[in-house]
């Protein structure tokens, strides 16, 4: 499986919550994750996906520790079961 299509799964079970899954790009600040998903309770997530048996970079790892340190939700996720596993825990 390619991270792509962990990527579209995450978009889809997104919106079937009725959430916002937004590809995010911020040109010079390399290492940002690859999405910022918003809850439908107002919880904001960032997330890094990759493909199964692959995790973030150490560049990666250092802009999710920062995210955290400024109290946002970070988190990585490398397959379909990972997505509905983030999805459980932060749609409340």
């Amino acid at each position: 499986m390619l991270e792509k299509e962990i990527e579209k799964y995450l978009v889809k079970r997104m919106k079937e919550i009725g959430g916002e899954c937004y590809k995010w790009s911020s040109p010079g600040n390399r290492g940002v994750p690859d999405r910022i998903c918003i809850f439908p309770s107002g919880k904001v997530v960032f997330v890094e996906l990759k493909a199964p048996g692959k995790k973030p970079t150490k560049l990666q790892s250092l802009v999710g520790s920062r995210l955290a340190e400024l109290w946002q939700h970070w988190a990585w996720v490398n397959s379909k079961e990972g997505v509905d596993a983030l999805i459980e825990v932060h749609n409340c």
